[in-house]
């Protein structure tokens, strides 16, 4: 029997990768604290939640700016440098899921549910083209990518609810609902998969859609979902 997609850890205390020593913390609404004092952050500027004084806020502006503007997708991001901690929470209920990524490891990710990243992780993004892609979650055209630049680097992200991890075989597959999916490896293949269903009542038809995911490879599965182009983000 394949094993069932394992639960993430959901506190960390003193942990440190990438140049940073993080927390986190909390039950329903999640904090991250990181210690910035050696290794700049950066983040999106509406989930700052405390900072010590000396820490300073800037503005870091993010490669292919043009792209990203043509895209509508944000060009600038928020950076925390300076010597103390500073803290991040997002306004839902939810799960915070430290990625640590080595040099030239990349990770796929669900667009907004990026929370922040040490300044070695490089951010970039992909349209996802064609029809049948048009049914993830009713934001899925773009998928943040994020990758380990010149060193080992922490991406941290949000999910809603809990999150949960399968691991992929070579060829194995797991179908996930839309709204479900919230990060990916590189290597995995993801496809939308409709099934038309008839219940013969009035010759009525209804479309059964899930995205299936191929290995090899990690998939991070969200137990809730929020659409961000509806919600009061």
């Amino acid at each position: 029997m394949n094993p069932l997609p394992r639960l993430l850890p959901t506190a960390a205390t003193d942990e440190t990768f990438g140049g940073v020593t993080y927390h986190i913390g909390g039950e329903l609404v999640p904090v991250l604290s990181v210690d910035v004092s050696n290794t700049p952050v950066y983040f999106e500027h509406h989930i700052l939640l405390w900072k010590n004084s000396n820490v300073r806020i800037s503005i870091k502006p993010l490669k292919g700016a043009v792209k990203r503007m043509l895209a509508g997708m944000q060009v600038f991001v928020t950076e925390a440098s300076g010597n103390g901690i500073i803290a991040f929470s997002r306004d839902g209920a939810g799960h915070i899921v430290p990625i640590h990524l080595g040099a030239g490891e990349e990770l796929h990710v669900r667009e907004h549910q990026f929370l922040a990243a040490t300044e070695s992780v490089e951010y970039t993004f992909e349209r996802v083209r064609g029809i049948t892609n048009m049914f993830l979650g009713q934001s899925g055209f773009f998928i943040d990518k994020f990758r380990g630049h010149r060193e080992d680097g922490v991406l941290w992200l949000h999910g809603y609810g809990n999150v949960f991890e399968k691991v992929l075989a070579a060829g194995e597959t797991i179908d996930v609902e839309p709204g479900g999916w919230l990060y990916k490896d590189p290597d995995v293949k993801m496809d939308t998969v409709v099934d038309r269903l008839s219940s013969g009542l009035f010759a009525a038809g209804f479309n059964f859609i899930v995205n299936r995911f191929t290995g090899p490879g990690r998939v991070g599965i969200q137990s809730m979902y929020v659409n961000n182009s509806t919600s009061d983000r």
